[in-house]
């Protein structure tokens, strides 16, 4: 059995990434639960002083701790201004700067979706370097890159069967690939 901890990159509650993420969550493999990780809404922007006069905030402590007790990570994220959206990114900064880094060894899949035609691919390419960064196993192919995504979902619901089927078909070699890395 894999337990996949999800992130979702996008904070906005009706984002075409939520709705990726929750259609992964529906769509994972048997012997895969994939349930969404702690938000990194509330996690202040990365600063060494503050970390060393008031240590680790508690939501960066709960999402570190999250990810540590999950087998895999599965980050559904948008694209802003063609890199990672700055929460993402700033959650990553502060779970890099523990004693144990939460992703070093961590199977990590990507998925992304947007409006244009790139569907978030340079964000992904991006994240993929922060990730290498913090020591985290990334998972490659097959990519999941939603698209056009206006025309793909309706009323919070992924409805496109080609982007059902490449989720399916990621979520079955990730588990694979879990397996093959589990620590």
């Amino acid at each position: 059995m894999a337990n996949v901890v999800a992130i979702c990159g996008s904070l906005r509650k009706g984002s075409f990434n939520r709705m990726l993420m929750n259609a992964s969550i529906g769509l994972a493999p048997a012997g895969m639960t994939i349930k969404e990780g702690p938000s990194f809404a509330n996690i202040p922007i990365y600063n060494f002083d503050d970390q060393q006069s008031t240590g680790f905030p508690k939501d960066a402590d709960v999402l570190h701790e999250a990810i540590r007790a999950a087998d895999a990570v599965l980050v559904v994220s948008p694209e802003y201004n063609w890199s990672v959206p700055a929460g993402l990114k700033n959650a990553i900064d502060w779970l890099s700067r523990y004693k144990e880094v939460s992703f070093k060894d961590k199977p990590v899949a990507i998925q992304s979706a947007a409006g244009g035609l790139l569907g978030g691919a340079r964000m992904q390419y991006a994240l993929r370097m922060v990730l290498q960064a913090v020591d985290a196993q990334l998972f490659g192919k097959p990519e999941v890159i939603v698209n056009m995504a206006a025309n793909k979902f309706a009323d919070g619901k992924l409805t496109d069967q080609g982007a059902q089927d490449l989720i399916k078909q990621q979520l079955t070699a990730f588990a694979k690939f879990i397996e093959r890395h589990k620590v």
